[in-house]
């Protein structure tokens, strides 16, 4: 039934405290907070220490509570007894011709993830994964063929953006801002994973990266990606409120119950009027369609008609996605003319439809492309094919 809960097998890193120190990435303010009285902070020290903890980790990028240099001796021996600062660990790097750059890391548990930074003119993008491998088994999609393992924690959410801040040197210099490069000015959670489907911890994360006193990162320039979790997408207008983008890649349910199976628990129609009633649709914050093109499966004139009728009445643009190849998939990528054909159409029609230009495709880092190197799901095409109900 449309609508009805999800009950889904999904491992959660717990909130519990863990063994030995605790990492103080990803704690919100407040549970910082609680932590710091804990080990027995004075109240009224507690949201002082806090914001200077904050600011160190967040804002300085340090790693080190000796390099703390606004707190007593005494209270940095305390902080470095009880607690940690640690992000993902880094395994490799791979740099495209492009430019772009993918990072494998190790995150607890001794899971890997993919990370990846698009770097364009005046500004540059981090594409954030928030699960181990993916639910939703969407059969255009690289990282759909890896069994979903866990939900990632708010710090090795936000800990893949310091990652980033890391290798492309670019945090400022404690206590002078004005040195700051900044190079990642915008982050879109269109990693491995769902991120409705893991929605507190993104939602924590996103916030610090939010945080004047932190990433500073505006909510405008952070894209929550989701494939049309329903019940939470009114959630994240109110608790999180940033950009919203929709992983559309159909215009009906037959095609879409393929392509995102998703779409059988909430439909085209469920999930319009969600997006209808998105609280922040307005001409100035478009919600974005992403829609991947694909020969001869959702690329027609008539698709791009029906998107144009589907779609009406929501403030909205049109990623128009070139489907990038990996080894088995299903599909073959939509031709140059067919995309351009598709385009116009939906221009005419008064909505924006800039084509996706494919980036990092040498080190497999294009959209749809991630897959952790050791949870490799391997499988031949025919039988990928055969699990979307493309073959007879």
């Amino acid at each position: 039934m449309a609508g009805a809960p999800i009950v889904q097998n999904v491992m959660t890193v717990p909130r519990s405290k863990p063994e030995g120190p605790m990492n103080l990435v990803g704690l919100t303010r407040q549970a910082m907070w609680d932590e710091l009285i804990a080990i027995g902070t004075p109240e009224k020290q507690a949201k002082m220490r806090v914001r200077q903890i904050w600011q160190w980790i967040y804002q300085w990028g340090v790693r080190n509570f000796d390099d703390m240099t606004n707190l007593s001796k005494s209270f940095r021996a305390e902080l470095a007894e009880k607690f940690i600062i640690k992000i993902p660990e880094v395994i490799s790097k791979k740099i495209s011709s492009d430019g772009t750059r993918k990072w494998l890391v190790r995150i607890s548990g001794s899971h890997e993830v993919e990370v990846v930074y698009i770097p364009e003119e005046g500004r540059g993008t981090l594409c954030v994964s928030s699960q181990v491998g993916c639910t939703l088994t969407c059969s255009f999609c690289h990282t759909g063929t890896q069994r979903l393992v866990r939900n990632l924690t708010a710090g090795e959410i936000v800990g893949q953006v310091m990652v980033a801040r890391d290798d492309l040197e670019e945090w400022p210099v404690p206590g002078n801002p004005n040195s700051e490069t900044r190079q990642l000015s915008n982050i879109v959670l269109m990693g491995m994973g769902e991120p409705l489907y893991n929605f507190e911890n993104v939602r924590d994360a996103i916030k610090i990266a939010m945080d004047p006193e932190g990433i500073q990162l505006s909510r405008r320039r952070i894209t929550l990606s989701t494939s049309g979790v329903v019940p939470e997408i009114a959630r994240t207008a109110e608790e999180i409120g940033c950009q919203l983008a929709i992983s559309f890649h159909a215009t009906t349910d037959e095609v879409r119950d393929k392509l995102v199976p998703i779409n059988k628990r909430w439909n085209i129609e469920v999930l319009l009027a969600a997006l209808r009633a998105y609280p922040k649709v307005s001409n100035s914050e478009r919600i974005t369609f992403e829609y991947v093109m694909l020969s001869g499966v959702n690329d027609s004139d008539a698709d791009a008609h029906r998107l144009v009728e589907l779609i009406k009445g929501i403030p909205a643009k049109i990623n128009l996605i070139p489907f990038n190849e990996w080894p088995g998939a299903p599909y073959t990528r939509s031709s140059n003319n067919r995309i351009r054909a598709f385009a116009d159409i939906i221009h005419k029609a008064g909505y924006s439809s800039p084509v996706r230009k494919p980036r990092g495709e040498d080190i497999m880092a294009a959209c749809g492309q991630l897959k952790s190197a050791t949870e490799r799901a391997r499988k031949s095409r025919k039988q990928i094919a055969a699990e979307v109900g493309l073959e007879g």
